[in-house]
């Protein structure tokens, strides 16, 4: 078992995560606030941009492998080296998602 250093770029908060345990797991042990909600790597709720660093996520179902690369589900994301993260960024494509409107009723 390895641990590594994850910092949370925007809180300055950081923590040590082993290479056995997922990010999100020892953000609640350790009482920081992660919002999370599926826990199994579909809802991106727990999405993080990679600003550092290197994460092994096989299960994180909802991120395309070019975004598998850029972004950690904080729920499937388990350390591969020491990590910089930002929590809360989305893939673009969600982001893009999120800014069309909505057809209004008529």
């Amino acid at each position: 078992m390895t641990d590594y250093t994850v910092e949370f770029v925007s809180t300055g908060e950081t923590i040590t995560v082993s290479d056995k345990e997922t990010i999100l797991s020892r953000c609640l042990e350790e009482g920081i606030a992660q919002e999370y909600s599926c826990r199994v790597g579909m809802c991106l709720a727990c999405s993080a941009e990679i600003i550092e660093g290197e994460v092994t996520q096989p299960a994180a179902r909802g991120l395309s492998e070019r975004e598998a690369e850029a972004y950690a589900l904080t729920c499937m994301a388990r350390p591969l080296s020491d990590l910089k993260i930002d929590r809360g960024k989305y893939p673009p494509s969600i982001e893009a998602d999120s800014n069309q409107s909505v057809p209004a009723d008529d």
